[in-house]
Parts: C-alpha cells; sequence; structure tokens
C-alpha cells in the first residue's frame, strides 16, 4: 500500500500513460483520467490483470504529475525517486472487507494509507450524471456522504469575486475522513477530476480546503512526513516540509466551478460542513498566506543544506561516543587491576589462644612459649648447678 508496492518490474512513466517528456500538466492528467478509468478495478472485476495495470498507471502519474518527483526522474530516473520513497493510492471499493478492516486499523494506528476515489463516482462525474447542488458564496451546508460516494456542490462567482479570489473549505466535527475534490469542466459535458484534498485532523475537527488566489498556492501533502517518519524518525523533521506541494490550479474565472465532498470513512459515513467565501474582505490574511508560505520554501531550502551538515555532525558525534564508551570501559578496567595490585600487599595477622598456651603466627615463622614442665625441668637445673657451687671440696680449707 505503499512505496514498496510499486511494480517490481517498472516501465517508463512517460511510455506507461503514452505521452512525451514535453507534455504539458494537463495532457498528462487527461492521459490519466482515461487509463484510470479504462484500467480501474470496479470496472474490470473479471479481469484481475487490470488492477496491475490501475496500479502501474497511478504509480506513474504520481511520478509525472508532482514536479519534484518528475525533476528527481528526469535526472536520474528510478534510483532517485527510491531514495525518497514512493506511495500509491489503494481502492477502498476493492479490497474486500478483511482487508479494509485492516487497512482502518493501520489508519488508526497512524499509518498513512491513500485511497482512490470510486471509479463509479468519477465515471458519472465525466458523464455528467451527477446531482449539483448549489453553494452561494457566503453560505455553508451541512451533511451527511456514504463511504465511497461524492455530493456535488456548485459555486458560481462573478468578475469580481474572481478578481479577488475564493476559498472552499470543508471541516467535520466528528473527524471523519474525507476528500475535497475541484472537477473541471469537459468537452463531453461532463467533469473531470482536477484537485483533490485529503483531510487532516487540526485540533478536534478534520478539515481540508482549497485556495484561488491569484498567485501559485501550496498543499501539504503530510504522508510524505508520516512515511519518511516510518523509515527513520531521526529523518521525518528533514522531511517535514517536503510536503509542501503546488497546486495545479491557482485561479478561478467568472462561472460555476464544481467541488465534491468524497466520504472517505472506511466503514461508515462522513459528516461534514463546506462553505465558500470570496477573499476581497481577506486581503491581508492573504497576504500573510503569501509572505508565510515563502518563507517556509525558503525554510526548506535551508533544511536541506543542515540537513546534510547535520548528518555529517550526527557521524561525528556517534564516532566519539562510540569511543567514550570504549575508553570509559578501558579506564573502569585499569583502575579495577590497580586496586588488585594494592590489595596483594595487605598482610593479615591472627592471635590464637588455646588452654593457657599460645603461639604467634607471623609469616611461616612459629615462636611457641615454654610449657610449665620445660620451666620446671630448667629450675632442677639452676638447683643443681647451685648444689655444686655449694658442694664444693673445702677440705684443704680445713687443712689449713
Amino acid at each position: 500500500m505503499e512505496g514498496s508496492s510499486a511494480p517490481a518490474l517498472r516501465r517508463d512513466p512517460y511510455e506507461v500513460l503514452s505521452v512525451s517528456r514535453d507534455s504539458s500538466d494537463q495532457e498528462i492528467k487527461t492521459a490519466y483520467r482515461k487509463l484510470a478509468l479504462k484500467y480501474h478495478p470496479d470496472k474490470n472485476a473479471s479481469n484481475p490483470g487490470a488492477s496491475e495495470l490501475f496500479k502501474e498507471v497511478a504509480y506513474s502519474y504520481s511520478i509525472l504529475s508532482d514536479p519534484e518527483k518528475k525533476r528527481q526522474y528526469d535526472n536520474a530516473g528510478f534510483v532517485a525517486l527510491d531514495a525518497e520513497g514512493m506511495d500509491v493510492e489503494v481502492d477502498l471499493s476493492n479490497l474486500g472487507t478483511v482487508n479494509t478492516m485492516f487497512a482502518a486499523l493501520f489508519s488508526k494506528l497512524g499509518v498513512p494509507i491513500k485511497t482512490t476515489i470510486s471509479a463509479n463516482v468519477l465515471e458519472d462525474a465525466l458523464n455528467g450524471t451527477v446531482t449539483v447542488r448549489p453553494l452561494p458564496i457566503g453560505t455553508s451546508v451541512s451533511g451527511k456522504v456514504e463511504k465511497q460516494c461524492a455530493h456535488f456542490f456548485g459555486v458560481t462567482i462573478n468578475e469580481e469575486q474572481a478578481e479577488a479570489g475564493i476559498v472552499v473549505r470543508v471541516t467535520s466535527a466528528a473527524q471523519s475522513k474525507f476528500k475535497l475534490l475541484y472537477f473541471e469542466h469537459d468537452a463531453n459535458g461532463g467533469y473531470g477530476l482536477a484537485l483533490q484534498e485529503e483531510s487532516e485532523k487540526t485540533g478536534k475537527v478534520t478539515s481540508a480546503g482549497m485556495y484561488f488566489l491569484h498567485f501559485q498556492v501550496y498543499r501539504m501533502d503530510s504522508t510524505v512526513n508520516a512515511l519518511a517518519m516510518a523509515k527513520d524518525p531521526d529523518a521525518a523533521f528533514f522531511k517535514r516540509l517536503e510536503g509542501l506541494q503546488p497546486c495545479e490550479v491557482s485561479e478561478l474565472k467568472a462561472g460555476t466551478h464544481i467541488f465534491a465532498v468524497y466520504g472517505d470513512n472506511f466503514f461508515k459515513p462522513a459528516t461534514y460542513t463546506i462553505e465558500a467565501l470570496c477573499t476581497k474582505s481577506y486581503e491581508d490574511t492573504t497576504h500573510k498566506l503569501k509572505d508565510i508560505e515563502a518563507e517556509i520554501l525558503r525554510k526548506r531550502n535551508e533544511i536541506r543544506q543542515f540537513e546534510t551538515e547535520y548528518r555529517k555532525a550526527l557521524t561525528r558525534f556517534q564516532e566519539v561516543t562510540n569511543r567514550y564508551n570504549q575508553e570509559k570501559q578501558s579506564v573502569d578496567e585499569l583502575l579495577k587491576q590497580r586496586d588488585s595490585v594494592h590489595s596483594s600487599f595487605t598482610v593479615s595477622r591472627s592471635v590464637v589462644t588455646t588452654g593457657g598456651s599460645g603461639h604467634f603466627s607471623n609469616g611461616s615463622s612459629d615462636f611457641k612459649s615454654e610449657s610449665p614442665e620445660e620451666e620446671g625441668s630448667s629450675d632442677l637445673k639452676d638447683k643443681s648447678s647451685k648444689k655444686k657451687w655449694f658442694n664444693l671440696n673445702l677440705k684443704g680449707s680445713d687443712k689449713k
């Protein structure tokens, strides 16, 4: 459902859509519409191969309709796109109950899942068989649209309003998932899809808007950042502004313009409120939007340059962090060995006394005190010597 699901054997996108490299955006868009309707799974239930062709067409158009991706492909082919990652839209009406449940679960967990618009809705619009309700400037309409269905609205503007610019916004207090669509009048009298905006959660509501302000306006594709975060959380910040992409239509002429709210919920209808207004009374806000978007584009270029610097610094940081851990471990081991050597110089001494006799242990030498018996024999020796000294032969002195 994401970039990895792109065809393994990929043909040249220009060949797939049967357009040339110098084809205009409108020619590329027209070619895509025809092929998407031709191979849409809803219309080819008995042809399994049509589903793969539809994916190939959608994948090719996702490249050629995006100026940045188109530039990358023209310069380096699929290699550049593989590095950035690509996402392919999924047709919910063809998923089946089980797969729809899994898709709903992934969406609930924050995994971005782009969905296609039902072929029935696109075909009815192209044939001009849809019911279009009026949406006057300065008014709002609330409704509930079934899943994979659309409510169409006609916004009629005069020359003054067209010159000032208009904004069409849709919000859902129930946080429903929906798409805001803009259709252009087709040559056969029907309506062809020109723009689409995915609803995004902002605070306690989901919303989507289109701005036609006579200067280049941009849309924010949040899935670019979400996909980057899934692959590498550290890279999410650097991809955050990459989702800002130029809109194909930035101004409308006087007349009636067709918008639609498409129910994109997985299991239930989408409740919404759609409103259209003229920006004549919002001149300050309009200029502020223009300045902010210009600043975002400048900041995006700065961030692209800063990413290179950051990557180098991060690599260096990881190197010194690894060395820090190694050096710390080495120092700890040396200090441990030093303490062990110090402890080997310590001599342990003990005194043991048993039954009136004792000995001192000091190294390998033992010093023992004399026993009482030994002391007694010593006294006898002394007495014997004394006796011998007193029993000296004194007869000679008697003679004298």
